[in-house]
């Protein structure tokens, strides 16, 4: 599962070195360097050691030329920004379609005749496709390139978005839209690699902002543009919205240049080959070529290997699901607290979901201070626990945003701000939470980080799909208020997560074969 992580991009400072970016990058190569194909050649070797290793055996090694602009990274900025825009663009394509049909959620059980939980299927569906789609789509990204992942898997979901405008039964509905998952989850583990091609490490601050608001706030826009088209304009609307923006997606896909370093090269490989009719030219992924089928076997097995046989990936990965699934209810526990108990309309119930836009956007203001933070306590050497700090703070702030909204989304004479300033305080919980566990997995795993993301993705999107199947019947047959406290007392059981792995994380990364085994030199600091 080498292809790297999106998550891996918005630490700061970098989890991985430039020497870990740049075997991701150009070999495609995860884990130890000695698990490469050609280990009993060149052991250890590095990128770097690569070309000195084959000359010996008359092997011509191709690389990027510098200065001559065969590096994406020395392209120029107009190109650099339209890549970075466009695929900006496929990820809020794809946030939307997983949110934005909640917007209007009764207009198909009437219109189709048939019930709730089979249109609720339509967001379980579409999220079962984010967790599973990567497993095949990162792989194949390595032996077909970026760009034609991203056209193919657009077009999909371009297609499949139609029989949902469209459709005349719920099952119809329901199918579309679990083939558009699984198509629209390719950028999402492609995108991150895309930044990473074509913009170095000091130059990402403005691009990966970017790409923060369309994954973070994407989700959150949804409920909010649907709710108004579903008011004014019925739901089949929803989707013709969403039909038209992946369109406009897809065809930006068309004109997006080839950034993945592994197959340029290839390709530059195969032309020096045929040109100069020396067959010794070759890249570095060609030297180190792993059969497709052995790359998918590892795509589909070390995640799941590692999600019960480490235990920072299955705590961790437990815990962001439980606030991924969150994030799912509130878009179904929001309609509930507002439409249903207060009165409003499908597109101010919408509205409210700015209140987690505001909480995140402070979260994310705020990151920088981690970094200071990081910077101070490791100013002796680098520890993956030093990553923790701000998910200390969110396991605090996260159930008091949930007992805030069980105690005041339940009444509808209680303020509306009540439950809006809970969607806040969750906003800023979720981003705390969610980048310090990311950053926390990819530092323990950095020679394993893709896999190990991989792994709490797949559990993140099976744990958040089933949010669905059971969030009206929980709110309902327990009570508003009782349903709340209940979540408030799940995330009261797991917030002590952070502070056992602050406190004993070595101990337990000592014991992995995995796990990077950095502690903090507490004799100096």
């Amino acid at each position: 599962m080498p292809s790297e992580p999106i998550e891996a991009e918005f630490i700061h400072p970098p989890a991985l070195s430039k020497l870990q970016e740049e075997e991701l990058r150009q070999l495609e190569r995860e884990g130890p360097y000695g698990e490469s194909a050609t280990a009993s050649k060149v052991g250890s070797l590095s990128v770097q050691d690569l070309e000195a290793a084959f000359k010996e055996a008359g092997t011509h090694l191709v690389t990027f030329e510098p200065g001559t602009g065969e590096d994406p990274r020395e392209w120029g900025s107009v190109r650099k920004w339209y890549i970075t825009i466009s695929t900006a663009f496929l990820c809020m394509a794809v946030a939307l379609g997983s949110s934005m049909i909640t917007g209007d959620l009764q207009g198909p059980v009437k219109d189709l005749n048939t019930t709730q939980e089979i249109i609720n299927l339509t967001v379980t569906c579409f999220v079962i496709g984010f967790g599973l789609g990567p497993l095949v789509f990162a792989p194949l990204s390595e032996v077909v390139g970026r760009r034609p992942i991203y056209t193919i898997s657009m077009f999909f979901y371009f297609i499949f978005t139609l029989p949902s405008a469209l459709t005349k039964n719920a099952a119809t509905l329901v199918i579309a839209r679990q083939l558009a998952g699984l198509a629209a989850s390719a950028p999402m583990c492609n995108v991150g690699g895309s930044v990473a091609d074509v913009w170095s490490i000091e130059e990402r601050g403005i691009p990966m902002a970017i790409f923060s608001a369309t994954i973070f706030l994407g989700p959150c826009l949804g409920p909010l543009v649907g709710g108004w088209i579903g008011h004014y304009a019925g739901w089949r609307w929803i989707y013709w919205f969403l039909f038209v923006f992946t369109g406009f997606s897809f065809v930006l896909t068309l004109f997006i240049p080839e950034t993945l370093a592994p197959v340029l090269l290839r390709r530059k490989a195969a032309a020096l080959r045929k040109t100069t009719g020396d067959q010794e030219h070759r890249s570095p992924v060609e030297l180190e070529h792993t059969p497709f089928s052995e790359t998918l076997k590892i795509a589909l097995l070390r995640p799941i290997i590692m999600l019960f046989a480490e235990p920072v990936v299955l705590f961790m990965s437990f815990y962001l699901s439980f606030v991924y699934s969150l994030l799912y209810l509130l878009f179904f526990a929001f309609p509930i607290a507002f439409a249903e108990i207060r009165g409003f309309s499908g597109g101010m119930t919408g509205v409210t979901f700015i209140s987690i836009i505001i909480g995140i956007v402070i979260a994310l203001g705020l990151m920088p201070y981690q970094e200071k933070i990081y910077s101070r306590v490791t100013v002796h050497g680098t520890f993956p626990e030093a990553r923790l700090f701000p998910m200390l703070l969110g396991a605090l702030t996260l159930p008091i945003a949930l007992l805030i909204f069980a105690f005041t989304g339940a009444y509808s004479w209680v303020n509306f701000m009540g439950p809006c300033v809970a969607g806040a305080l969750f906003g800023f919980s979720m981003i705390l939470l969610y980048v310090a566990a990311n950053s926390y997995i990819i530092d323990s795993y950095s020679d394993y980080a893709a896999s190990a993301i991989a792994a709490k993705t797949v559990m993140r999107s099976l744990i958040g799909a089933a949010v669905p199947l059971y969030v009206n019947q929980m709110f309902k047959n327990m009570g508003f208020q009782w349903a709340g406290l209940l979540l408030a007392m799940v995330s009261v059981a797991i917030a002590p997560i952070p502070f056992v792995f602050y406190a004993y994380g070595y101990r337990i990364r000592l014991r992995s074969g995995k796990a990077s085994k950095n502690r903090r030199n507490l004799s100096k600091s």
